[in-house]
């Protein structure tokens, strides 16, 4: 353990002392489910008055669009909340990265949209730690950053996306250009309750499959019929047999989730789309991938006699633990213990925007948000001691990158 300066002890009670509860409830009875356009614009507009505070350019920028395949096979274009860019001193000589997402996974008319204390200090609620407590971390520690010494050499961007719970198709490109000239990067989304945060994470791509036969009479003709459904039956399962460990590796995970498709019981039916999403852990494990869903394509199309169009990609590369992860997490280790605080990391197969800011080439640890858990679900938790707690935690290891204790060669005295 090292003794924390006056600086750091002045940085560290100016973070604790922010209103995060407050904002949490405020925020969290706020429905901005991913495909709640109304509520992901109240929600922008009130991130958007919060993080006015500090300095710089914010703005909330509209969108890209994001195509989608309908059941029917039709290409359609999904609009997407709005996404808050907050840049801080971009002439800086160090730059940080700092993401988090407005979205949740309950829409509108789901029944989970109200707070309940489940216990002192155990607040049950949509969002409250993925990741609307993560968000009110990351400004705390941000508030007290900037009336500290660390701004005299610290810029950062602020990117809080609308669409992470669905991929984030419309960010992404977001993302990386906001990634370009960073040394390092922080993301909030919530960590483990006992405060473990997310090492390595797989990769995941999710594909919509259009398989396209001939309708006949099931009864009169049915050889003359090409069953789509049963061809992309057939695709799925020599999908799900292709995955699993390949040359020694953990390999590829496949979950071929939906058919969409059929019709009458008495026709043959010649239109079908299904849906598989696959989890690489690593670079080579999703080129396998692909070159899976090549190969069985062509298979099944030559098999059932039926034509195939693959839409989708590989939306989240695999983010290793390599040197520059290691070194980041060292020092975010350190300011823990230097705070009282156990952190450890393990791997994961889930995913987040961490995936594609690593794959930008920056080192980034994506779970510095608040502990909680049951996320997802109308279990949802926060333990309300980790808002101070974690905001503590960024804004020490914000301010010694500051100061030059991490580069990219490593953690320096």
């Amino acid at each position: 353990m090292t003794l924390l300066s006056p600086s750091e002890h002045d940085l560290l009670d100016r973070a604790a002392a922010a209103p995060m509860l407050a904002q949490v409830q405020l925020w969290a009875a706020i429905n901005s489910g991913s495909r709640n356009l109304d509520g992901l614009a109240r929600m922008a507009d009130t991130l958007a008055d919060a993080f006015s505070a500090l300095p710089g350019t914010l703005r909330l920028i509209d969108a890209v669009p994001v195509e989608t395949i309908q059941p029917d096979g039709h290409i359609q274009t999904i609009a997407h909340g709005r996404h808050l860019h907050l840049s801080v001193r971009p002439d800086a000589p160090i730059r940080l990265l700092l993401t988090g997402h407005m979205d949740t996974v309950f829409p509108l008319d789901h029944p989970f949209q109200t707070q309940t204390w489940l216990e002192p200090g155990v607040l049950n609620g949509p969002g409250v730690a993925d990741m609307k407590g993560g968000i009110a971390v990351m400004l705390a520690a941000l508030t007290a950053i900037e009336a500290s010494d660390a701004v005299a050499t610290l810029g950062y961007d602020v990117i809080i996306n609308s669409d992470e719970e669905v991929g984030s198709p419309s960010s992404a490109a977001l993302l990386k250009e906001a990634a370009v000239g960073k040394v390092a990067a922080f993301t909030y989304e919530p960590a483990l309750p006992d405060g473990t945060l997310a090492g390595a994470r797989a990769g995941s791509g999710n594909f919509s499959i259009i398989v396209t036969g001939r309708s006949a009479h099931a009864g009169r003709n049915p050889e003359e019929g090409r069953n789509a459904l049963l061809a992309a039956a057939d695709l799925a399962l020599r999908l799900k047999a292709g995955s699993g460990p390949i040359a020694g590796n953990r390999g590829f995970s496949c979950n071929p989730a939906k058919i969409d498709g059929g019709g009458p019981n008495n026709v043959v039916p010649d239109h079908a789309v299904l849906r598989v999403n696959f989890r690489p852990r690593t670079p080579e494990d999703e080129i396998a991938a692909r070159v899976l869903i090549d190969r069985e394509m062509a298979e099944v199309a030559r098999h059932h006699d039926v034509t195939l169009h693959l839409h989708g990609g590989f939306g989240r590369p695999p983010k290793p633990m390599d040197a520059k992860a290691e070194r980041l997490f060292g020092l975010v280790r350190q300011c823990g213990a230097d705070l009282g605080l156990t952190i450890g990391w393990r791997d994961t197969g889930g995913v987040c925007d961490g995936n594609n800011i690593a794959a930008c080439g920056i080192p980034v640890v994506d779970t510095m948000g608040v502990r909680g858990g049951s996320i997802h679900s109308n279990a949802e938790f926060l333990l309300t001691d980790s808002l101070p707690e974690r905001a503590r935690l960024s804004a020490l290891a914000i301010w010694r990158i500051a100061q030059g204790h991490y580069d990219k060669e490593g953690i320096t005295a």
